[in-house]
């Protein structure tokens, strides 16, 4: 198994990419912590796991309670080796100065400040043990932007570029930092990156793929997969598309 003997947190991990990381994690052998604000949906997610996973409530923008959960996460099993910031939000598709300031604050807080309280959190814990891998999931948005989004593919732009930035700071403790750029999914979220949610509009999305489809949770576990274990051992600052050939 590539995980074996490791320990993971994936933050919005009871639905779409974070619980098929969480659940591909778990299969490969790592002990993994189930952390969503939604704590009732995190503890579901978690049954599903199995394999000891458990759940933690946390709202991710908010720094006492991302501190509480990366101390609970470590007490319960003795030591964190991977981090994954897969928590998100958007707004909906729509023209860029119909974004309330509220979903904008939102959206930064949560994609992009969540980042920085969670290595704020981990990175004490990680020098202590001597490295650690933080794997932040940015997307093609910030790649290739579409119309409509924005304040969301500038967050996305934000995550992308803080993940090399971080890499190199934090490569002299051993931390390897890389992010993935998926494409849109079948995700609870694209509804709101087509704007509405219909035949045409998916047909749309799909076109502007090379290979013909969206991707799915299993796409992203894959790569993340991958990026976390040993085999990457030498691989950080890479933001890596998992895209069908959306950015060529």
């Amino acid at each position: 198994m590539r995980l074996a003997n490791k320990t993971a947190l994936v933050t919005g991990a009871a639905q779409g990419f974070g619980f098929g990381i969480a659940e591909t994690f778990a299969r490969e052998g790592a002990k993994v912590a189930v952390l969503d604000l939604n704590k009732g949906a995190a503890e579901e997610a978690a049954k599903r796991i199995g394999r000891g996973a458990f759940a933690i409530g946390c709202d991710v923008s908010k720094g006492e309670e991302v501190d509480r959960a990366i101390a609970e996460v470590v007490r319960t099993f003795g030591r964190l080796d991977i981090v994954v910031n897969n928590a998100g939000t958007t707004h909906k598709n729509k023209p860029m100065l119909e974004v309330t300031e509220a979903e904008f604050d939102r959206m930064f807080a949560v994609n992009v400040k969540s980042i920085y309280l969670i290595t704020r959190a981990v990175l004490p814990h990680f020098r202590k043990i001597g490295g650690g891998n933080i794997l932040n999931i940015g997307s093609t948005a910030g790649v290739r932007p579409r119309p409509g989004l924005t304040w969301y593919n500038a967050t996305k732009g934000a995550v992308n570029l803080v993940s090399k930035s971080m890499a190199v700071e934090l490569a002299p403790d051993q931390v390897r930092v890389n992010a993935l750029a998926p494409v849109a999914g079948e995700t609870p979220l694209l509804a709101s990156f087509m704007g509405e949610d219909t035949p045409e509009k998916r047909a749309a999305f799909k076109a502007s793929i090379p290979l013909g489809r969206l991707s799915t949770p299993q796409d992203i576990a894959n790569a993340a997969l991958f990026l976390c274990s040993d085999e990457a051992s030498l691989i950080t600052g890479v933001v890596l598309e998992v895209d069908g050939g959306r950015c060529v």
